[in-house]
């Protein structure tokens, strides 16, 4: 439950779901999948979604007149310095074998054309998928900003504000490469060899991942069904554009064969893996 806000799994686990009921085996999560064709699962061997991160940054200058830039601090500029140089951090400081996102989606700052405001707000998401990596690229951004903010000669008392959201953290989902096999075999099976495909990672996220605990000592598979009707997929491709995405108001699953496949595809993991 409560998997749009990533809050649902973790108040099932911090409410004592393993304690009451035990701590299973596996685990075993699916999400359709807005590229994929319908009648097809598409699953990823090891992370297959991201960390998910919420930073908080406000920027503080000194405010005054636009008239007179000279005797203010202005975040604005300071903020737009920040967010090209986080850019930075996935171009020139992170090894591109490990991917990462750094995406500013909402900045506020100011009231009026001719008012240079006092701060400047902005959120970003952060997307990784191993701890380490999580743990470098949010420093590297509180790093980044409080040196902008030093070299745009910003007092000490005025240094930016980065926080990062605890509650809104979801972590990476990772599949274990020997279930994902085992269930792979089950799949090709049941629904054909070429209905089972190898998909891509993505950096989005799931809260799924909290179900197979930190240290991953439940073995775990997220597993994905098309919901797209595969003449749509091709015209979308012959004529060079992208397919709407989930959440988009243009993406519109194929109802029946959609939750067919992905009821087939978890009653027969679970059949599998309740064999003696």
């Amino acid at each position: 439950p409560a998997e749009e806000l990533g809050t649902g799994a973790r108040a099932l686990l911090k409410d004592g779901l393993y304690d009451r009921f035990g701590k299973p085996n596996f685990a075993l999560g699916f999400h359709d999948k807005a590229d994929l064709e319908t009648g097809c699962i598409g699953v990823t061997e090891g992370y297959t979604s991201a960390n998910v991160d919420s930073v908080d940054v406000t920027v503080r200058g000194v405010g005054g007149h636009g008239a007179y830039p000279h005797k203010t601090k202005d975040p604005i500029v300071l903020a737009a310095e920040m967010i090209n140089d986080w850019q930075t951090i996935a171009s020139r400081e992170n090894n591109p074998l490990d991917p990462i996102v750094v995406t500013v989606g909402s900045i506020h700052g100011g009231t009026k054309h001719n008012i240079i405001p006092d701060e400047v707000k902005m959120q970003l998401t952060v997307r990784t998928y191993k701890a380490e990596i999580r743990e470098r690229v949010l420093a590297a951004i509180e790093r980044m900003a409080n040196g902008i903010a030093v070299a745009g000669g910003v007092p000490p008392d005025r240094a930016p504000i980065v926080s990062v959201s605890k509650d809104q953290f979801c972590p990476a989902t990772y599949n274990n490469p020997e279930l994902t096999k085992r269930l792979v075999a089950v799949w090709k099976k049941s629904s054909g060899n070429d209905n089972v495909k190898m998909v891509d990672p993505t950096m989005g996220g799931d809260d799924f991942s909290e179900y197979s605990l930190p240290d991953h000592s439940i073995p775990a598979v997220y597993f994905h069904f098309g919901a797209v009707e595969p003449a749509k997929i091709a015209e979308y491709k012959q004529e060079g554009k992208e397919l709407p995405t989930l959440h988009s108001s243009k993406f519109a699953p194929v109802p029946e064969p959609t939750i067919r496949v992905g009821i087939i595809g978890m009653t027969n993991a679970v059949l599998e893996l309740m064999k003696k």
